[in-house]
């Protein structure tokens, strides 16, 4: 078990990735008393990264609810392997950024409608689509515009990455170029201040 640090309020972190997320996290002040724990999961099914709320949190108040982003430690695309370790400092606050914009996403939730919004997240396709992209909306509404383009680009312009999962990729999440309006279009002074 990788030790963690506790820099901030409510946070556990491991420590091999505490800068990343600390980075990460000063864009989202409205998460600095919400309680977040990063942790390492040897596999994660569909994904590198996963934010959810601590089941047992489910029915308090948003912001008293516990959360949990797992991370796999090593992830298989097309049997190529990445690791936490190889993947580029700023992709990888992009991917936390993501994430942590889901947990902005679930703040906005009272909890019956965080529970339809889960089993929708299972079942229906094209919801995955709008929880994505919300997510995405997020981290680039929060100064992270940047950070989430490095992500994109890195995943779109891996050469070894088949068309058909950058399709994927191009259908679920926002697109480079979207990110990039997305951006210009936050006024310096509308951008949300850590």
């Amino acid at each position: 078990m990788e030790k963690t640090s506790e820099t901030f309020t409510n946070k556990r972190i491991p420590i091999s990735i505490r800068k990343e997320v600390e980075t990460a996290l000063s864009y989202f002040p409205d998460l600095k008393n919400v309680p977040i724990e990063f942790k390492f999961k040897e596999k994660l099914e569909r994904s590198f990264m996963q934010a959810q709320p601590e089941f047992s949190t489910v029915f308090n108040k948003p912001k008293r609810r516990r959360y949990y982003i797992f991370i796999s430690s090593s992830f298989n695309i097309e049997g190529e392997k990445f690791t936490i370790d190889t993947v580029p400092k700023d992709v990888l606050i992009g991917w936390i950024g993501h994430e942590l914009g889901h947990i902005m996403d679930y703040l906005h939730r009272g909890s019956l409608n965080l529970i339809w919004f889960g089993i929708k997240y299972i079942f229906v396709g094209k919801h995955i689509r709008e929880a994505e992209r919300a997510a995405d909306v997020f981290a680039v509404n929060h100064g992270m515009g940047d950070y989430i383009l490095e992500t994109k680009n890195f995943i779109l312009n891996h050469t070894s990455l088949s068309e058909t999962y950058k399709n994927r990729i191009k259908r679920l999440y926002l697109s480079p170029e979207d990110i990039l309006q997305l951006t210009q279009e936050l006024a310096p002074s509308e951008k949300i201040s850590s």
